[in-house]
């Protein structure tokens, strides 16, 4: 008995083998180039029914054919304001469109994705000012819209101070959440953030700004939202059941004198300098996704980090009276002094537990995959090097995958890792991608059992198509065989 039991669990870990081995193949199927004035590729969404790609940008949204690629339609949306995100459910496009006054209410349309005309009975809805993001609950009953609600005029910065403070706008909307109840056809809520509980650390609050989401995630049970809110590093949590926020949460710092956190912070010096240094990240994260493992709902968040928008935020450490290596190196003169410096992002991904704990995060791994595939930025080391921008996660042979959007690299680039365990994160690939430039949505999905990813490319105005496999390796299944076959013969042996 004892001989069996060691011989299955031989047979088991040649299992675990056998999972870890697997390897995928990764295959271009096609890239489109966008048209059309003032048209910039952004935001993609997959539709299911129509198995198309609907494609924001700007002035409108382009329809392309997913098996092929082929434009099927432009809708134009540039009379209603700038397109800034679309998400499809059950046949249903929903776009985010921000005034043409951007300090005034957005409104968010309804499409139908068959037709590709206005979808039947109320489809237009007023919500927040600059509607950045939309998307819908995992049951397609709710639409949930990111009001950023950025001012026209960022507050005068006092420079007699330091760490450095900035007064009020003349005119800054509130950041907001709209709930938009698809069965009914109307505005459930407005959820804001003003009063919201605060837990966790580094919450940014002293830039003259309120909370302003940038990117929602739902959890898969639909009894959650979680909010990016990018320039106060944190995160709110938003109770879908009573459609209000109970919770902010700050996201902390990254220590890149830390193993494994080094950076390159030169943008004067050769290719991929890493190194430790005594400097502190903001994760400020853009994009977010939510997954389950082991029955609990972790975060996953794309950590760009993003300064005020007029950039009086950011300067060069030497203008606090830094010198060395570090002397050209942006970083928030809102958090910083000469001996403590801070600066926007953390140059990698991360995941989090539910209530907004770290649990993972990349490391370096980004920046110096990036340079060891020689599309490293240099000029972009004193700033935020590769800038993780959007994240989408997918299922491959049983495996949850997270595809990670770098938006500063030479040549598109997404980052593959296996996130099935928390835990035991594992990079898999870097796929880069000829003809493409700065990477600032994506989208994977399924077709006839077969997935993809679709990124859409702000800098090259393309949107390209990659189809993703699994493939054990024939060395596991042949171990995992052999292993099967020893217990077979040890149960014969005692019989």
């Amino acid at each position: 008995m004892k001989k069996l039991t060691i011989m299955l669990a031989l047979a088991l870990g040649t299992i675990s083998s056998a999972q870890a081995a697997t390897t995928y193949n990764i295959s271009k199927e096609w890239t489109f180039t966008h048209s059309g004035s003032g048209y910039l590729a952004e935001i993609p969404a997959f539709d299911a029914v129509t198995n198309t790609l609907w494609v924001a940008g700007v002035k409108g949204v382009d329809v392309l054919d997913a098996t092929t690629g082929s434009f099927l339609q432009h809708i134009d949306t540039s009379a209603y304001g700038s397109i800034n995100s679309v998400s499809i459910s059950n046949g249903m496009a929903a776009f985010a469109i921000e005034n043409t006054t951007r300090t005034n209410a957005g409104i968010v349309q309804l499409y139908n994705t068959s037709s590709r005309s206005l979808a039947s009975g109320t489809n237009t809805f007023t919500v927040g000012a600059l509607p950045d993001m939309v998307t819908f609950t995992p049951d397609g009953t709710k639409i949930l819209v990111a009001n950023e609600g950025t001012p026209s005029v960022y507050g005068a910065q006092i420079r007699n101070t330091t760490p450095r403070n900035f007064g009020a706008s003349p005119n800054d909307p509130v950041g907001s959440v709209t709930v938009i109840d698809v069965v009914g056809r109307t505005v459930a809520a407005t959820a804001t953030l003003s009063g919201v509980p605060t837990s966790g650390s580094h919450i940014r609050t002293n830039t003259g700004m309120d909370f302003e989401p940038e990117y929602i995630a739902v959890s898969a049970d639909g009894s959650k939202a979680y909010v990016t809110l990018q320039e106060a590093n944190a995160i709110g949590i938003l109770d879908l059941n009573t459609n209000s926020f109970t919770q902010v949460v700050g996201l902390g710092v990254k220590d890149f004198s830390a193993p494994g956190n080094s950076i390159d912070p030169r943008d004067r010096n050769p290719v991929g300098q890493f190194g430790s240094y005594d400097v502190k990240g903001l994760y400020m994260p853009d994009g977010i996704a939510t997954y389950s493992a082991g029955g609990q709902t972790y975060l996953v968040m794309a950590n760009e980090g993003d300064y005020r928008e007029d950039d009086l935020d950011k300067d060069r450490a030497s203008t606090l009276g830094v010198t060395g290596d570090l002397s050209r190196l942006q970083v928030s003169l809102t958090d910083s002094t000469a001996s403590d410096l801070y600066v926007a992002g953390a140059r990698s991904f991360s995941i989090r537990d539910a209530n907004g704990a770290l649990v993972y995060d990349s490391g370096d791994i980004l920046d110096k995959e990036a340079a060891l595939r020689g599309i490293y930025d240099d000029g972009r080391s004193d700033d935020k090097g590769v800038e993780p921008e959007g994240v989408d996660l997918f299922t491959l042979g049983g495996r949850t995958i997270a595809a990670v959007g770098l938006e500063r690299t030479l040549k598109g680039a997404i980052a593959l890792f296996d996130i099935t365990d928390p835990t035991k994160v594992s990079f898999i690939d870097m796929i880069v991608s000829d003809g493409d430039l700065a990477p600032e949505g994506l989208v994977a999905f399924e077709i006839g059992g077969k997935s993809y990813l679709a990124f859409a490319n702000e800098g090259s105005n393309t949107t390209s198509l990659f189809s993703i496999s699994a493939v054990p390796e024939p060395g596991s299944a042949a171990m995992l065989g052999l292993g099967l076959v020893a217990i077979v013969a040890m149960r014969r042996r005692q019989q």
